[in-house]
């Protein structure tokens, strides 16, 4: 989705710090009040349209796609393509405040001469770029970011309707991945054969889909859900599935509002479409199946498990009489035991039902196994003891359990707090997956404006279009499989990704160096290659000149990578002459992945190496140029390099 930016707020003296730093970068940058943006241009009178009183790729040159008017409008950021005669403009606009006053930031690079560089690998990736921003890349339908920007504040008359997968997740951790990842794809092939060409089909998260179909009526809304859920129901799965494939579907019609207000309506209506499976409820009733389709998934409904813990027989039976019409009761009678079911069932188990006083292993030590294992967090617990002092239950407490009730107790009362435990839990993971999910809409933003400037460093300095593309890819195996043979790096996978994005901007210091050095045919001179040792220094410098952003943890990383990737391990490297670990992990993992992708690309001065040449190279600077764990690693996953380099020349 779009960065919202109605939360920065400048000063008129940082704005004018920020206009410095871009103007460095766009060839021509703008900041334009409210006001200045609203001015209606007395030649474009009658249209109904606002224009600027100057325009922003020169006089009499107004847009009527203008996306500083929307950026305005929805406070947010918009880029956009332009041709003005042969000439290609990128035009980005950001929503910022300044002094309490809301303007838009333009900035606007020239690309060059349209007519010569359409068909050239750089146009070629931007439009790539552009049209992989608005697509999900696993199943082909629009993506979230595609409703954020396009869909989610239209106002239409439209049929709207919610899709959720019948048993996704069962099926996706029953078989793995792969079959989860074949259940969406197929889903999306089969509404995108039945949908018209102004229709939207959205990955909205996870395995639910919205569909919006302007100017529809009800009627032929109705039909159409009909057919789709039938196609559905018809597509075979592989037989390790043993079944058909099956959506529940929640149906409104958009009466000119807003379409994110419709699809909240019909969110409501596919959950409870989903109470039964295999159906359409839309806000004028259910819809009738068609007795004729297969049956689908007509499984019982999965209970939820209960695991009981207490050394007493009678206890145990009291409760499981408590519980059993609802639940699936399991039994321990120790410590032991328990661990042993839950090792056996893991996150099957919904709750734990735990005496304190046993034999063997005591409720106490279940709770510090579980808190070592993080069980704790996914699992709730609610002690049930006859031990009711003060110090008993604040120790339970500060242990992770959920509930404490002492014995003696009632039983609707007990069945009252386990069943709200329950459903709390399961509250908190759906919270936990939504914040997870806007985490990561949140970085993908981050990635896009990052790899619309590492693009813009590219194209100046005349390098392969899939550069950073490689460098990131490269980065991304590096750690993943460094961290799997290592305990000597503790990064987690933000932390892996922030590296990856980072990377990205390692060679931004290019941006101040002299075209003639940037771009020369053959070997640079000593003095030239002094110039150009420059641009690790410079891109620091860019960098810190971002004063409002120093302690952000992207900025932190790119200053390391910007400076030290030029660092050799035995010390030779530049600026700075780091060897071994004094250089941060990022740039050593930088090095290697930049060296590489640079000897096997075309370079003005050079052809492209071999790729067996290229991981020759890497061995042969082992414990010289390069760290030898990120050497002996970057030989280990060869075989995916190369698929990545074959899959890049294909394309």
């Amino acid at each position: 989705m779009d960065t919202q930016l109605s939360e920065i707020r400048l000063t008129k003296e940082q704005a004018e710090e920020q206009l410095e730093i871009f103007r460095r970068i766009y060839s021509k940058v703008r900041l334009l009040s409210a006001e200045e943006l609203k001015e209606e241009n007395t030649t474009q009178a009658g249209k109904g349209e606002n224009y600027w009183k100057e325009s922003c790729l020169g006089a009499g040159k107004y847009c009527d796609d203008c996306v500083s008017v929307v950026a305005l409008k929805e406070k947010a950021r918009k880029t956009k393509l332009k041709y003005i005669g042969t000439e290609l403009y990128e035009v980005t606009a950001q929503y910022v405040e300044v002094d309490g006053q809301s303007c838009v930031l333009e900035m606007i690079q020239n690309l060059g001469n349209g007519a010569d560089i359409a068909q050239s690998d750089e146009i070629k990736d931007t439009k790539a770029f552009y049209e992989a921003l608005y697509t999900d890349a696993l199943t082909g339908a629009y993506n979230r970011r595609y409703y954020e920007d396009q869909i989610k504040k239209k106002s239409m008359h439209a049929g709207v309707a919610m899709f959720d997968l019948d048993d996704f997740k069962l099926a996706n951790d029953t078989y793995g991945h792969d079959i989860g990842d074949a259940f969406l794809k197929t889903e999306v092939a089969v509404i995108k054969k039945m949908i018209r060409k102004t229709d939207a089909l959205i990955r909205y998260g996870g395995d639910e889909f919205l569909l919006v179909m302007p100017g529809i009526s009800e009627e032929f809304f109705e039909q159409k859900l009909r057919d789709i859920r039938r196609q559905i129901c018809l597509v075979e799965m592989p037989e390790s599935i043993g079944n058909r494939i099956s959506a529940s579907v929640g149906a409104v019609m958009a009466q000119g509002e807003q379409i994110r207000d419709a699809i909240a309506r019909a969110d409501r209506y596919m959950y409870q479409a989903k109470s039964h499976k295999n159906a359409i409820v839309a806000e004028w009733g259910t819809i009738a199946m068609d007795d004729s389709l297969p049956q689908v998934n007509a499984k019982k409904k999965k209970r939820q498990r209960i695991l009981i813990v207490d050394d007493s027989e009678m206890n145990r039976e009291i409760l499981y009489e408590m519980l059993k019409d609802e639940f699936d009761i399991l039994e321990a009678e120790n410590g032991k035991e328990a661990l042993e079911v839950l090792e056996r069932y893991g996150c099957e188990i919904s709750l734990v039902l735990l005496d304190i006083v046993m034999p063997i292993m005591d409720g106490f030590e279940v709770l510090e196994h579980m808190n070592e294992k993080d069980m704790i967090e996914e699992i709730p617990v609610v002690m049930i003891s006859s031990e009711d002092s003060t110090s008993f239950i604040r120790r339970a407490y500060e242990m992770g359990v959920s509930d404490y009730i002492s014995r003696p107790y009632d039983a609707q009362i007990v069945y009252k707090r386990v069943y709200n435990t329950i459903k709390l839990y399961a509250k908190q993971r759906r919270l936990t997956v939504i914040l997870t999910e806007q985490i990561r809409a949140k970085e993908e933003s981050r990635k896009i404006m990052i790899g619309i400037l590492s693009h813009i460093v590219e194209f100046r300095n005349g390098e392969s279009g899939p550069h950073v593309q490689h460098i990131n890819v490269l980065t991304q195996l590096l750690l993943g499989r460094l961290v799997q043979i290592s305990d000597q790096y503790h990064l987690s996978w933000m932390d892996r990704d922030l590296i990856v994005m980072a990377s990205s901007l390692h060679d931004i210091g290019k941006i101040g160096i002299d075209d003639k050095i940037l771009n020369k045919k053959g070997r640079l001179t000593d003095e030239e290659f002094e110039i150009m040792k420059q641009h690790t220094v410079i891109g620091v410098e860019i960098l810190e000149e971002l004063q409002y952003y120093q302690d952000e943890p992207l900025v932190k990383t790119a200053r390391e990578i910007c400076r030290w990737h030029h660092e050799r391990y035995d010390g030779r490297g530049y600026p700075d002459g780091l060897k071994e670990t004094e250089i941060p992990l990022c740039a050593r993992v930088m090095a290697v992945a930049d060296v590489f992708d640079a000897v096997s690309a075309k370079r003005c001065y050079r052809d492209a190496m071999p790729l067996d040449q290229c991981f020759h190279i890497i061995e042969e600077g082992r414990g010289r140029d390069y760290d030898p764990v990120l050497v002996d690693v970057f030989i280990e996953i060869e075989d995916k390099i190369r698929k990545v380099y074959e899959e890049s020349k294909a394309e």
